[in-house]
């Protein structure tokens, strides 16, 4: 071991870092003791660099293998229990992502596969093409015609149109089996996430205040957590690091995985909890994506800054300031990035339950600020975050449409988009738990846990006044342009 090798024999000042998803710091102070090795992590450098990180022998080690890039792709699963695992596919030579791409070139129609700047599906006409092709899907209605992000929402009511538009291109799958762009490598819109948006502010006008996940660790595990802790004393060795991070993983337990708003059995619900779960493996530095600018939680904690109880939640909530609107109310453009990461923070007391505190943590503060930053950067080597940016996107415009009374403007009951029997979305394993991740790290005098976070995406306050911005004429003048002169049968055209 690395600590061997440099002699140390004497407690040390030791900082673990457990993670159980749901955005919580938990502090505790050790024994202070050789002052000259307080540092032996190198500053709180990323574990898996140069070997400078005395907590690299920790047992998620091998998690950091599955940082992005290299030829991997990284996501989860949710098993029939409803547990969610990592899940790590190799392509090392992207030899499989070419044959995809190829075997793509050589199927799609020419159309579909050339990019487009701004390709344009009307809703309405597709729920009719579906109908009538029997209910069955074909790929380019799944995709929505390639569609990447949704830009435009544009009603026209004397041609019964509700269309969405945006920057298309031709798609294949990834090695996860995650469909994305031929050239550009960014996820594709799916019609069921869409359709899970459309179901949160459906014709009826019921509306769904927030919809959003969190993985919750129990007061149970909170509790235990804070047992093992004064259990342990206030000094530590290295030899100690395996004992202490197993000790924290234990005691934590499973964590339960909450989805709200939305049916937690869809694919859209499976994106919400994964970007949410791999932000924290990010924060804690488990999972190491190649971005530049991003500063994890543990590369800028300062033991000197945290308390016993300190907690931090991690959570993504939209930019709310990005609807641009036509005066008349029938054109919309979304604007901007579309998601930031936000913190909180909290105390637990001995019993495990947390309360919010009005002390801040700057090295939280510095890791969401600079993971928001660098969401564009993040979103193109991890098409998670792409995906969560789209599902926020899908639901302002599914807002909008409902706000806008579109449905009846055109006389859209949704019938086969709306009803679960006719087109089912709930189709996935619902996750339910997750494991608790600890990564240990040699840094100062304080054992930070983090154990939380969560997405919450109230689509509506996108609608409030003081966050629309106001249409200097392009967006009308877009949609006047946008002819809806349509083949019988046709319901997307660039």
């Amino acid at each position: 071991m690395r600590w061997q090798a440099l002699g140390i024999r004497t407690p040390v000042r030791l900082a673990a870092v457990a993670m159980a998803c749901f955005g919580l710091l938990a502090g505790d102070v050790w024994a202070q003791q050789n002052q000259g090795n307080q540092n032996q992590g190198g500053g709180g450098n990323r574990p898996n660099q140069g070997g400078n990180n005395q907590g690299g022998n920790n047992q998620n080690n091998q998690n950091n293998q599955n940082n992005q890039g290299g030829g991997g792709s990284a996501g989860v699963i949710v098993d029939a229990q409803g547990v969610l695992h990592r899940n790590m596919v190799s392509d090392p030579s992207g030899m499989l992502r070419r044959q995809q791409v190829a075997a793509a070139q050589a199927t799609l129609p020419r159309e579909l596969s050339r990019p487009s700047d701004l390709r344009k599906v009307s809703l309405t006409r597709l729920e009719k093409a579906i109908s009538d092709n029997g209910g069955v899907l074909t790929d380019e209605m799944r995709y929505l015609a390639g569609l990447q992000r949704l830009r435009y929402v544009f009603l026209y009511p004397e041609s019964r149109d509700i269309v969405i538009a945006g920057p298309a291109e031709g798609w294949a799958p990834e090695a996860d089996g995650r469909m994305t762009g031929l050239r550009s490598g960014r996820p594709v819109l799916q019609l069921q996430d869409m359709v899970v948006a459309l179901r949160a502010f459906p014709p009826d006008q019921t509306k769904t205040p927030m919809v959003g996940c969190s993985i919750d660790p129990t007061p149970e595990g909170l509790a235990s957590m804070q047992r093992f802790l004064r259990s342990t004393g206030r000094t530590a060795t290295p030899a100690q690091t395996q004992y202490l991070a197993n000790g924290l993983r234990t005691s934590l337990g499973m964590q339960t995985v909450r989805v709200d708003g939305i049916p937690a059995d869809t694919r859209f619900a499976q994106v919400l909890v994964e970007a949410d779960y791999r932000m924290k493996l990010i924060g804690i530095g488990l999972e190491l994506p190649q971005v530049r600018g991003l500063t994890t939680f543990v590369e800028s904690a300062s033991p000197a800054q945290m308390s016993r109880n300190a907690l931090a939640r991690w959570f993504f909530v939209p930019d709310y300031e990005c609807v641009r609107t036509s005066d008349d109310g029938m054109a919309m453009e979304l604007v901007g990035d579309g998601v930031k990461v936000v913190d909180e923070q909290e105390v637990v007391s001995s019993s495990g339950t947390r309360s919010v505190s009005g002390s801040g943590n700057r090295a939280s503060t510095i890791f969401t600020t600079s993971f928001t930053r660098v969401y564009p950067q993040l979103a193109a080597v991890s098409p998670v975050y792409a995906e969560l940016r789209n599902l926020v996107d899908m639901l302002v415009a599914a807002a909008y449409i409902q706000r806008e009374d579109m449905y009846h403007k055109t006389g859209w009951e949704m019938t086969v988009l709306g009803s679960e029997a006719a087109f089912p979305v709930r189709l996935y394993n619902a996750p339910t738990q997750v494991e608790s991740a600890v990564n240990a790290i040699w840094k100062g005098s304080t054992l930070m846990t983090p154990i939380g976070g969560g997405v919450q995406i109230e689509a509506e306050m996108a609608l409030k006044p003081e966050n629309i911005q106001a249409d200097d004429g392009k967006v009308a003048g877009l949609r006047a342009s946008t002819e809806v002169n349509l083949a019988d049968g046709q319901w997307w055209w660039d």
